[in-house]
C-alpha cells in the first residue's frame, strides 16, 4: 500500500502530488491485492449479453449492489446461464475501472443459490392476484378505435413523453393530457396510483375532458428501477380503473405486475402510442378504398340488372304488336255489333208478339174477383162479432163511469157538504178529535179551500160514542156571522 500511503514530505515541505491516473491505478492494484479471491452471494438484477461475448450484470442484496463482468473466455465455463432474478454464488476478484472510478467483480465461476427474494415475493403476490381474477381476459376492456383524448401518466422530463407525443402527433390528431409523476423510487407507486384514480374520477363534460384511453409509461431499467410498478396497491388501482389502460413500462423484455392487470401491454412506450391511436392516413385511404369499392359494386349491380332487363325484354311481345292486334279485334267486333243488336231486337219482338196473343184482361180480372168475394165473406162473418164486442165494452165503460161518479170524494161537496183536513192532509172524521188552536183546511163544493183555526179545548172526558155523534147545528149568531167564524 506504499503506492497510496507514501506521505513523506518533499524537500520543499509539501506532500508529493499524484496524477489522477496514478491514484486510480494505485487503488486498482490495492483492491486486487486485498481482494484477489472472493466468494460472493447475491441476486442478479440486470444482465446484458454484449455483442463481443462478454456478460455484464449486477449483483445485489437488500442494501447494496455491485457490478460484475464475465469475460468472454469464462462464459462457456459457467455452470449456469446468468438470468435476471436468479440468486447465485460467484467467485472472482475485486477490481476497479479507472476510467469511470467504479469497482466491480470479475466473475470466474457461478452457481445457483436459489430464487431471488424480491422475485419470490413478486411471484407470491402475482399468484394471489391471479387467484382473485385480476388477470382474467374477460375483465379486460377493449380499447377505443378512434380516441379523442389520450391520458399519459409518466415523468414530464424524460424522453418517454417526447417519444409518445411525437408518435401520436404523426399518427392521429387528438388531445393528449399528461399527468406528471415520478417513475422510480418509493413515491412512484403512490403517485401513479393517484394519477390513475384522478383520471378515472373525471366526469364527461367537465372543464378537463375525460380521456378515452390511458397510457402508463416508463423507460427501461433494472428490476430495482422498475420495482415501483410491482406494487400491489398500484395493481389494484389499474384493475379498478374504468378507462381502458395500456401499460408501457420498460423495454420489451421487462415485465412488471401491472402488465398482467392492465387491459393491454405494450413492449415500449412508443408502441403504446401506436396501439392507442390509429393512423389517420390509413383510415383516409381505407375509407377512400371502401368508397371506390362501393361505386364499383353499385356499377356492377346496375349493369347486371340492365342486362337482365334487356334479356327479359327480348322475350316480350312489342307494345305496337299488342295494340294493333287488339285494335283489329275491336274493329271486327264493332262491325258486327249493329247487325247483332238489330237481329236480337227482332227476335225479342217476335217472341213478344207470340206471347201477347195469349194475354187477356180476363186473366187478371178473374183472380181479383175471387179474392174480392173471399174478402166480402170474411167481412160478413166478422161484423156481428165485432159489433157485439163493442157493445159489451161500452156497457163495461158505462158501469165504470157510474162507479167513478159514486166514489168521487168531491161529489158530496156539490150538495152543500165540506171536507175538513188537518195540516198533515188527514181527513177529520170527528170534531171532538180536534184540539183548540189547531189549524185545519176546509174544502167546499166549488173546490175552493179555506184555512181555519179551532177555538176552545177538546173535551178529554167525551166518550167515543158521543164524539162519533154528529153535533147539533148551532144557532146562528149574528155577531159570529159578522166575524166570519164557522163555529
Amino acid at each position: 500500500m506504499s503506492d497510496v500511503a507514501d506521505t513523506t514530505p518533499a524537500e520543499d515541505g509539501n506532500a508529493k502530488p499524484y496524477s489522477v491516473s496514478e491514484l486510480a491505478f494505485a487503488l486498482k492494484r490495492t483492491l486486487e491485492d486485498a481482494y484477489g479471491f472472493v466468494r460472493l452471494r447475491g441476486e442478479i438484477s440486470k444482465v446484458t449479453h454484449h455483442a463481443n461475448g462478454h456478460v455484464y450484470l449486477t449483483l445485489k442484496d437488500e442494501r447494496a449492489a455491485i457490478d460484475g463482468v464475465v469475460w468472454k473466455g469464462q462464459v462457456r465455463g459457467l455452470g449456469i446461464r446468468p438470468e435476471q432474478g436468479l440468486e447465485v454464488i460467484v467467485t472472482g476478484k475485486i477490481t476497479s475501472y479507472p476510467a469511470g472510478s467504479r469497482y466491480q467483480i470479475v466473475i470466474e465461476t457461478m452457481e445457483a443459490a436459489g430464487v431471488g427474494a424480491l422475485l419470490a415475493q413478486l411471484e407470491r403476490l402475482k399468484a394471489r392476484l391471479a387467484a382473485e381474477g385480476l388477470f382474467e381476459s374477460e375483465r379486460k376492456q377493449p380499447l377505443p378505435s378512434m380516441p379523442a383524448v389520450v391520458g399519459v401518466i409518466t415523468s414530464p422530463t424524460g424522453a418517454v413523453i417526447r417519444d409518445i407525443l411525437h408518435r401520436i402527433r404523426d399518427r392521429w390528431p387528438c388531445r393528449v393530457i399528461v399527468w406528471p409523476v415520478v417513475v422510480q423510487g418509493e413515491a412512484a407507486a403512490g403517485q401513479v396510483s393517484a394519477a390513475i384514480r384522478g383520471f378515472d374520477a373525471m366526469e364527461d363534460g367537465g372543464p378537463i375532458p375525460r380521456p378515452d384511453v390511458l397510457i402508463v409509461a416508463r423507460g427501461g431499467g433494472s428490476v430495482e428501477d422498475l420495482w415501483a410498478f410491482n406494487d400491489e396497491g398500484l395493481a389494484r388501482a389499474v384493475a379498478a380503473c374504468r378507462i381502458p389502460l395500456i401499460s408501457a413500462v420498460g423495454h420489451e423484455t421487462d415485465t412488471t405486475l401491472i402488465d398482467f392487470v392492465s387491459d393491454r401491454r405494450a413492449p415500449t412506450p412508443t408502441a403504446a402510442a401506436e396501439i392507442a391511436t390509429p393512423i389517420l392516413a390509413e383510415l383516409k385511404a381505407f375509407v377512400g378504398d371502401l368508397g371506390a369499392r362501393m361505386h364499383r359494386c353499385g356499377g356492377r349491380a346496375v349493369e347486371d340488372r340492365r342486362g337482365r332487363v334487356a334479356a327479359a325484354g327480348r322475350t316480350l311481345t312489342r307494345v305496337s304488336d299488342l295494340v294493333e292486334l287488339a285494335a283489329q279485334r275491336f274493329g271486327i267486333v264493332s262491325g258486327r255489333l249493329a247487325a247483332g243488336l238489330a237481329k236480337n231486337a227482332a227476335a225479342h219482338e217476335r217472341d213478344l208478339v207470340r206471347v201477347s196473343a195469349r194475354l187477356s184482361p180476363l186473366l187478371l180480372q178473374r183472380p181479383q174477383a175471387v179474392q174480392r168475394q173471399r174478402l166480402a165473406g170474411v167481412s160478413a162473418r166478422l161484423q156481428p162479432g165485432v159489433a157485439r164486442g163493442l157493445e159489451r165494452a161500452s156497457e163495461r165503460l158505462g158501469a165504470l163511469s157510474k162507479l167513478y161518479v159514486s166514489v168521487d170524494p168531491d161529489r158530496p161537496l156539490q150538495r152543500g157538504f165540506a171536507r175538513v183536513t188537518r195540516a198533515d192532509g188527514s181527513i177529520v172524521q170527528a170534531g171532538a178529535s180536534l184540539a183548540g188552536g189547531e189549524e185545519v183546511a176546509i174544502k167546499f163544493g166549488d173546490l175552493v179551500t179555506r184555512q181555519a183555526v179551532i177555538e176552545g179545548q177538546a173535551s178529554e172526558s167525551a166518550s167515543p160514542a158521543k164524539a162519533a155523534r154528529p153535533a147539533k147545528p148551532a144557532k146562528p149568531n149574528p155577531a159570529a156571522s159578522a166575524q166570519g167564524d164557522l163555529f
